[in-house]
């Protein structure tokens, strides 16, 4: 069943018995609240002698829940411990508690209470829970009904009048820095914010739940083109023969032997008085057989997620544009099918190219999946970069945004050797794949910049967060929207966007 996400300023007046509320937070913010604070959700079903009970007996281990009110009320505490390269809002439990313990009926309600600075990783977490592809036959006429990113509160109409999706409010009790629980509302810009990024994660998990006879590269486009509808620009789209008449062989090559054409998509968006320029470059490989250098049957399945980056990349230009994005900011999605056929490319060990279509740009985000996951597990994403500066920044926005990245290896005076060729300018796989090969694939990336180049390039691997079991989590919006949260007009993005803190190794150096 569809489900509408809609963030309220306030906790609104409700009663369980018809409107299911799960309250989600930290032990020890639970033992701060009266039962004043959550009695407009749980009265008149739940007295403030079971409410202060249900608290006493939560032992979360990792995490622990306690029924207030058979399963319509429901108190659920988060993992009491949170190491350093995880978040402090607890993020993965958070959606796995939504996911387990929200009804799907028609409307009810998740009451998050958090730490303010946690208020955006805590709303991500939960608009996870809601993927909104489906193509089992009971969802189909549903899905007819309302075509959109699928997040109400926005003033698109009042959600609970369409028929066939459901309605999950989410509102939230924040912890101030005195230890005491702040009764004000979410402000406009809050509201503004986690509503505009709700529609970007979802988004961005719909395209890549997406198979490739749904999400190609022509629907690909097509989405790029609502986007750009929606912010009032127009994109820019070079494709089929034209990549390689101009110059962009490597993406023809991959996708040349596919029904549908390859293409290169720009989506840009470019304020007045902008002072910088950021470019977003996402890897969009709709299927990925592996061409001629075919995959095992193992290896095949999941393959439709190869267009994550992509994904991800339109999903946060989506949403930061609607915050108030105050540089210039380009999208550039690199689209393609990688088929078999004949006219698919040999390994031949021709020449690989170095186009420098981004050299304008002082700052390069290439979002790619090469599967490090390896090296960082299943929850962080890997990233490399040339500046010490912006990788701890880059791990401080993971940590803030619950999309958590792990650092890897930039040392390319001992692994760009890997790519070396007799005849060609450079190969395209790594000779030695125990030589740091999630490094080398980002240094691929990296030398058609050119390693001279003089702005700030980062290279993110998503390859293992961008799903969670058959499901995409829509990883990367929060992340890009959190580590440029500076460049934006939203106070929420300012306020959690990373600070310049001395990277490791001066302080290291220093001491």
């Amino acid at each position: 069943m569809a489900t509408d996400v809609k963030f309220n300023a306030s906790l609104s007046c409700s009663d369980p018995q018809s409107h299911p509320v799960l309250i989600i937070g930290q032990l020890r913010h639970l033992n701060l609240l009266k039962f004043s604070h959550l009695e407009s959700k749980l009265s008149p079903r739940v007295t403030e002698e079971t409410f202060s009970h249900a608290v006493a007996c939560l032992h979360p281990a990792p995490t622990d829940r306690v029924s207030l009110y058979l399963d319509m009320a429901t108190l659920a505490a988060l993992p009491l411990k949170a190491s350093r390269h995880n978040t402090t809002s607890r993020a993965h439990a958070i959606t796995r508690l939504v996911k387990n313990h929200v009804l799907n009926v028609a409307e009810e309600s998740v009451v998050l209470v958090c730490e303010r600075e946690n208020l955006f990783a805590s709303a991500c977490a939960v608009v996870r829970a809601f993927p909104l592809y489906s193509r089992k036959t009971g969802n189909l006429a549903a899905a007819q009904v309302k075509k959109e990113f699928g997040c109400g509160g926005d003033g698109d109409g009042d959600s609970n009048t369409d028929a066939g999706r459901n309605v999950v409010n989410v509102e939230f009790l924040l912890i101030n820095k005195e230890g005491n629980v702040d009764c004000e509302p979410l402000t406009e810009d809050e509201l503004l914010c986690l509503n505009e990024t709700a529609r970007g994660i979802r988004l961005t998990a719909r395209i890549v739940d997406m198979p490739c006879n749904e999400m190609n590269v022509d629907h690909f486009i097509q989405a790029v083109e609502e986007v750009g509808k929606d912010l009032c620009l127009k994109p820019q789209v070079i494709r089929g023969e034209e990549l390689r008449e101009r110059g962009f062989g490597g993406i023809y090559g991959v996708g040349k032997a596919a029904a549908v054409p390859p293409a290169l998509v720009v989506l840009s968006h470019l304020p007045k008085g902008a002072q910088e320029t950021i470019a977003l470059v996402g890897k969009g490989i709709v299927y990925d057989t592996g061409g001629l250098s075919i995959k095992a049957k193992t290896g095949m399945p999941g393959m439709k997620r190869d267009c994550g980056g992509a994904a991800a990349i339109l999903g946060a230009f989506y949403a930061a544009v609607k915050c108030g994005f105050k540089d210039n900011l380009h999208a550039v999605f690199c689209l393609a099918e990688n088929s078999v056929g004949p006219n698919a490319t040999r390994n031949s060990g021709g020449s690989i190219g170095r186009p420098t279509t981004a050299k304008d740009s002082s700052f390069v985000v290439a979002f790619g999946l090469q599967r490090a996951g390896v090296a960082t597990g299943k929850y962080h994403g890997a990233v490399l970069t040339n500046s010490e500066t912006w990788e701890a920044k880059s791990l401080q926005a993971g940590r803030k945004s619950g999309d958590l990245l792990a650092p890897i290896i930039y040392c390319p005076e001992l692994h760009f050797s890997e790519f070396a060729s007799a005849i060609a300018d450079m190969k395209n796989s790594v000779a030695d794949r125990q030589n740091a090969q999630s490094s080398c694939a980002g240094l691929f990336i990296a030398a058609h910049l050119g390693f001279d180049y003089p702005g700030i390039w980062m290279h993110v691997d998503m390859a293992t967060p961008v799903h969670c079991g058959e499901r995409a989590t829509g990883y990367g919006v929060a992340l890009l929207l959190t580590l440029f949260g500076g460049h934006t007009k939203s106070e929420l993005l300012q306020s959690i966007a990373p600070t310049d803190e001395e990277p490791p190794s001066k302080r290291l150096c220093r001491d």
